[in-house]
């Protein structure tokens, strides 16, 4: 039996900025509910939430200071239940998102933990006399001193996202007992936060410096001997549940270490960051990318394909900004090998938004950057450069579904700006153009689900010539050659004659050609008959 992950195209949304239902400028239960019909007709499978449980939100919901409500900014736990059956109804399935590495300083477990050396929880949290030299992934150092017992407590993130002591069997059980009630609760599975670093070096060594790179090399502090024991744990609980999904945030962009997490009794699958996180466009470092990640993968495992996230610049803007290279992109997501995550308000293109106040950045991240830089002699101006080359924000904002006001998001002030040039780019504008970027998800979404090849087929080859990236996927039933012309100039391809097209960037139909023309920046999809050589050797 075929897992129903295997085919599907799973959407994230960014739980403060998809839609807000009871206009107080926050995203929530009801806003998303509110909203299925449009994700049902786009054509999407399963949902990807970001936290929604109680929290103070220093870094938007992962400092998690209560895993078994729902925050009052979301709605309430009967709203979740509505939601969770509507999306059922209509056949989309929802993934939660779980930090099990650490809690929020508010946390009743830190809380206690805290409160004196003999506590029962105080090993709960990772404690020491003295800091070694580890630093914080959002900058600093990643201890913090306790003046009331005298003990320094880590943090890999912020300061108030404290580290659970996973050596300890009584937090992997509370965990353990968090993931049991929120799959009784009807979650279809979870993408897991920062998984890598749930245990660290005992040794507590210090970590060795890049000189060169200026930066710390995280050795001791992730990917930590017995992790993959406690993954395996993780996998066999959750898969006790029928049908159950698990994507993992693995912070790296190695192969050889991404490749650990996943497959027969682990994760499902797991980020590809090698692929999803490139910092502008390269096509032969993209190319190169997935070629490294078949070659390096085995039978049991699957690539994730994914351009942008919560996490990082949209990649439109990234990539350019340009409209034809993001459906490019698009259709390399769509079709190629491996399970596909399309991060909200790219189906109609949202660009990044760039702050010129630091009083409008909500980033945690970014904050601290600006913080960092001026400590190390920056001006404000370029401090505020470095705080927008951190923060997240720049892709966080509300999802743009109308011109009316605040882009038909929220009746209410939104909690983050709405960009200056959102009123051009919506859903209401495209949901009836069949030019539009949202017209060409739509169609893309379609085609994977009537295509078994586009599903489940193999590579026949992946290549990379004369500025083009094309591929030949097949099963038992067919198969699909997709093209996609990265250059300013038309192209040709031999190709075997009586190909069908599917779906292109730039035409409509085309007439039997032995010589196919692809012209510039397009992308086509053609189906071929499965016993022929569908590309002539060059």
């Amino acid at each position: 039996m075929v897992k129903w992950w295997k085919q599907s195209t799973f959407y994230e949304i960014y739980m403060p900025s998809f839609k807000d239902g009871n206009g107080d400028g926050i995203g929530d239960f009801a806003g998303i509910t509110s909203k299925l019909d449009y994700l049902k007709e786009l054509g999407i499978d399963g949902l990807w939430l970001t936290p929604f449980y109680p929290s103070p939100k220093v870094d938007n919901g992962y400092d998690i200071s209560d895993y078994y409500g729902i925050d009052a900014d979301y709605g309430t736990m009967a709203d979740f239940e509505t939601f969770i059956h509507e999306a059922h109804q209509r056949g989309i399935r929802v993934i939660a998102d779980l930090v099990l590495n650490h809690t929020s300083s508010e946390h009743q477990w830190f809380q206690e933990s805290k409160s004196s050396k003999d506590h029962p929880k105080r090993d709960w949290y990772i404690w020491r006399d003295e800091p070694n030299n580890w630093e914080s992934f959002f900058g600093g150092t990643a201890w913090e001193y306790d003046a009331e017992t005298h003990q320094y407590y880590y943090h890999a993130f912020a300061k108030e996202q404290v580290d659970l002591n996973w050596a300890n069997p009584e937090v992997k059980q509370a965990m353990f007992d968090v993931m049991k009630f929120w799959l009784e609760k009807g979650v279809d599975g979870f993408r897991l936060d920062v998984i890598n670093f749930l245990k660290v070096n005992d040794s507590f060594q210090d970590n060795p410096y890049d000189l060169e790179k200026k930066e710390q090399i995280h050795l001791y502090d992730k990917d930590q001997e017995g992790i993959i024991a406690i993954i395996e744990e993780i996998a066999e609980f959750v898969h006790q549940y029928p049908d159950k999904f698990l994507v993992g945030e693995v912070g790296s962009e190695e192969l050889d270490i991404l490749k650990q997490y996943s497959g027969l009794n682990k994760l499902d699958v797991v980020f590809n960051f090698n692929i999803g996180s490139m910092g502008e466009f390269d096509r032969d470092r993209l190319f190169q990318h997935f070629v490294e990640t078949e070659k390096t993968y085995d039978s049991a495992q699957i690539p994730t394909l994914f351009f942008s996230s919560h996490d990082m610049s949209r990649h439109i803007s990234r990539f350019g900004g340009d409209e034809d290279r993001a459906k490019l992109v698009a259709t390399l997501m769509l079709t190629a090998k491996g399970v596909p995550f399309i991060y909200f308000g790219d189906e109609i293109g949202m660009r990044d938004w760039i702050t010129d106040d630091l009083s409008k950045m909500k980033d945690v991240q970014g904050i601290m950057g600006y913080q960092l830089a001026l400590q190390a002699g920056k001006s404000p101006e370029e401090s505020l450069v470095v705080a927008n080359e951190k923060s997240r924000d720049k892709s966080r904002t509300p999802m743009q579904w109308n011109a009316h006001a605040n882009v038909g998001f929220s009746e209410g002030k939104p909690w983050i700006t709405v960009p200056e040039n959102a009123y051009k780019v919506t859903v209401e504008d495209q949901i009836n153009d069949p030019d539009s970027m949202l017209s060409f998800y739509k169609k893309l979404l379609k085609l994977r689900k009537e295509h078994s090849s586009l599903q489940f087929g193999n590579y026949e080859f992946l290549r990379n010539e004369d500025g083009m990236i094309y591929f030949v996927r097949t099963d038992s039933v067919e198969k699909i050659l997709v093209v996609l012309n990265f250059t300013d100039q038309q192209k040709t391809l031999e190709v075997e004659a009586n190909m069908t097209l599917l779906l292109s960037t730039k035409r409509t139909r085309l007439d039997c050609e032995v010589v196919l023309t692809i012209l510039a920046n397009e992308a086509m999809i053609l189906k071929g008959e499965i016993g022929n050589d569908l590309v002539k050797e060059r």
